[in-house]
């Protein structure tokens, strides 16, 4: 690794600090070097706050002058909430700018360089991207798609059963793979739902962190809760109306409203909400990441559409038998020729339990 690797590897450590709390901005990281030593370092707390380099800049003073500055993503150089982030680098007198990563927003990329280029700022971009964008995956799909990126979690067994035949699944998985979903949870900015599953398990779908892996000083943001229903309304006595958090019911036709609960109503298709209308219409709110905690049905029509960008399966050492339900809800498959292939990126064990994730491939 290079000492610019280096350097940046730092920042991406620093912008990881965010992960659960710049929603629905990037996470971002910030370090800035002079003389071969780091003097000042900065990452994005919460939106509205300051960005990386204002809290980097900031620590760094005078120091400033004359240094370099590694940033995870390209200085922004409009205003938005903040003033732009690359007039504060050219007035602080930084020498040069390493940037992981440009901006994914087609409207603005490349200005912020522009921006230090015209000042006599030397940048170099593109140094450890691809970390940059993991960090960052829903952020950068909606900025290049206008959709969200979409993380589906089931649990099952090891004979691929996700509840009994009775609708029971409590617990499927042990303890600290529960806990490992809650981090899920927390960096999402939603969490998408069924009807079903809330009737027959009445979740409350809330962050609920155990442990020191949540910032102490930043308070828990709760994501939006997402239920999609075609016709029927939530119960009044639901978990979901009971907690923390905002409410989203998607359907097809206006339902009879309930008290802090925001109806969509989107087109229907096949007798269904159009699950491609509710990702725009989610990606128009500015939802990042979508945490999808449904049965076999909604998460067969989910896959079947190709909005599933990625799969993270807690698999438990238990076996349910084959009355049990299944994963996926895929009628139409009949041969092998319509299998959904999977390319697996990680498998890790969670307690007594084994984490698989996975990306489906796109289907031809």
């Amino acid at each position: 690794m290079s000492k610019h690797e280096h350097y940046m590897a730092r920042a991406l450590q620093l912008a990881a600090r965010g992960l659960f709390t710049t929603d629905p901005n990037p996470r971002v990281g910030c370090v800035i070097v002079k003389d071969d030593r780091i003097v000042a370092e900065g990452w994005h707390q919460r939106a509205g706050e300051g960005h990386a380099e204002v809290n980097a800049i900031a620590n760094a003073g005078d120091k400033a002058k004359g240094a370099d500055c590694y940033v995870t993503l390209e200085p922004c150089s409009h205003f938005g909430r903040t003033p732009p982030c690359a007039d504060l680098l050219v007035n602080a007198g930084v020498k040069r700018v390493f940037i992981a990563m440009k901006d994914p927003n087609p409207l603005v990329s490349g200005n912020g360089i522009k921006r230090l280029q015209s000042a006599g700022i030397e940048v170099i971009d593109a140094l450890l991207s691809e970390q940059a964008e993991q960090l960052n995956p829903g952020f950068c799909k909606r900025m290049r798609t206008g959709l969200p990126y979409v993380r589906a979690k089931i649990a099952m067994s090891i004979d691929g059963r996700t509840a009994m035949s009775s609708g029971e699944s409590k617990w499927i998985t042990g303890s600290q793979a529960r806990q490992d979903v809650q981090k899920l949870r927390a960096r999402s900015s939603a969490i998408l739902s069924g009807m079903g599953t809330v009737l027959a398990d009445d979740p409350a779908f809330t962050v609920r962190p155990e442990g020191d892996w949540y910032p102490e000083d930043q308070a828990i943001r709760q994501p939006l809760k997402v239920i999609v229903s075609s016709q029927s309304a939530l119960p009044n006595n639901s978990q979901l109306l009971k907690q923390q958090g905002d409410v989203l019911l998607v359907c097809t036709e206006q339902l009879p409203s309930i008290q802090g609960v925001s109806v969509l109503t989107v087109a229907e298709k096949n007798g269904r909400v159009d699950l491609h209308e509710l990702m725009t219409e989610l990606g128009r709110l500015e939802i990042n990441e979508v945490m999808v905690e449904a049965g076999s049905v909604l998460n067969g029509s989910l896959l079947d559409a190709g909005l599933i960008d990625e799969l993270v399966i807690y698999m438990a050492p238990k076996i349910m038998g084959d009355s049990s339900k299944g994963l996926f809800h895929l009628p139409e498959l009949q041969a092998m020729s319509q299998n959904i292939d999977v390319t697996i990126t990680d498998m890790r064990a969670v307690g007594n339990d084994w984490r698989i994730t996975a990306k489906p491939n796109q289907r031809g």
